[in-house]
């Protein structure tokens, strides 16, 4: 004789079997409307992409790469800048719109708009990159914003930051937040430093754009202060109070001007990392 099961186990099974079948229609339903989405299309109000541009100063020598660019607007504020814009979307509908939007506020010729998963997309030729994505999108990029941009370039995100890659500049409008960041040099490791006769090895560590360190001076071994590293343009002291500020270009450093009133700066040094 077949037992029948009790009502509540009866109800529960087909509460579940109700869910099942959402799960499943909806799932049929995303694949009929297209690629799955890593970030949905939320867009940016025009203050604020007006305002994230303002950060990184985009000018006529940029060229912008929005990832996730929606219906284009942040590409096409910054062609009307007179950058060189693309924007990547993954939603060929988002796709279209963008390129008529371009079309209609006549940066057509200034600005591509790409379907493309952004996770794909070759960032190395940015010099500004824009995003409005989401915490674990932004973690997931920044290997690559570190690795691939040139030190200089400029990233600017409304809403999430990246965790412990503290941004460069900071402002709100309103309830929303936008952060930016200079994309910093590499200059960990050991330096041998030249200004007039005197030399001696430097020794840098390096968190992003935050430098520590040590030089080795007439045999003893001094700690560095007030070291900071924005992009390329680099500064620290030593405990004699020299100040010493210059630029990174590939595995050296040159000196650039120093502050008036700063009477025991070097007027001129250089520096070449060395062997480990």
């Amino acid at each position: 004789m077949r037992r029948s099961l009790p009502r509540v186990q009866q109800a529960t099974l087909t509460l579940l079997a109700v869910a099942f079948a959402a799960i499943a229609a909806g799932a049929i339903a995303q694949q009929a409307r297209g690629p799955s989405l890593d970030v949905p299309f939320v867009p940016t109000p025009p203050e604020v992409v007006e305002r994230m541009l303002q950060m990184v100063n985009v000018g006529r020598d940029d060229f912008v790469i929005d990832l996730g660019s929606g219906d284009g607007r942040i590409a096409i504020a910054a062609a009307k800048k007179g950058a060189r814009a693309l924007g990547v979307d993954i939603d060929p509908q988002r796709v279209r719109e963008a390129q008529e939007n371009a079309r209609r506020a006549g940066v057509k010729d200034k600005v591509t708009f790409r379907r493309q998963n952004l996770f794909e997309t070759s960032i190395r030729e940015a010099t500004v990159l824009t995003m409005y994505l989401l915490p674990d999108v932004n973690m997931r990029l920044r290997p690559r914003i570190l690795d691939e941009l040139k030190p200089g370039s400029r990233v600017v995100s409304h809403a999430f930051d990246m965790a412990d890659w503290k941004p460069d500049d900071y402002a709100e409008i309103g309830y929303r937040r936008i952060y930016m960041w200079v994309v910093p040099a590499k200059v960990a490791g050991r330096w041998r430093l030249e200004s007039g006769p005197e030399s001696f090895t430097l020794t840098l560590e390096q968190l992003y754009q935050t430098i520590d360190g040590s030089a080795q001076i007439g045999g003893k071994t001094v700690q560095i202060s007030d070291g900071s590293l924005r992009g390329t343009e680099i500064a620290f002291a030593l405990p004699d109070g020299r100040k010493f500020r210059g630029r990174v270009v590939g595995d050296g450093m040159e000196s650039l001007p120093v502050a008036a009133g700063s009477d025991k700066a070097p007027t001129s040094w250089r520096a070449t990392r060395t062997a480990s």
